[in-house]
């Protein structure tokens, strides 16, 4: 079975996390948003791929973890290890559109 969603670990008042989510949703693929501040499991499970740092925003595709990423540095993983996330993208709310 193949990804059906990116998950974005992020807590509140970080700038990168604000850049990144806003770049996310204009790309319309499909973001799973996690708050390491109200989820311990989550922040447990950033700090398991940051020397025990809670470093954000940390993304998951699958398996693979990302910390701070560029949306290019995103995208192109995407485009290698889990292509089928472009076909499930939905327009931006906002009209720009997916990234097709």
């Amino acid at each position: 079975m193949g990804i059906d969603t990116i998950e974005f670990y992020w807590r509140p008042g970080c700038p990168f996390c604000a850049i990144l989510r806003g770049r996310l949703r204009e790309s319309g693929l499909p973001v799973r948003e996690i708050n390491i501040w109200e989820d311990s499991d989550a922040a447990a499970r950033v700090r398991s791929v940051n020397q025990g740092n809670e470093t954000v925003p940390t993304v998951f595709i699958g398996d693979r973890a990302l910390v701070n990423p560029s949306m290019d540095e995103l995208t192109a993983v995407i485009e290698r290890e889990a292509p089928e996330l472009f076909d499930l993208a939905q327009p931006a709310a906002q009209g720009h559109g997916s990234r097709h």
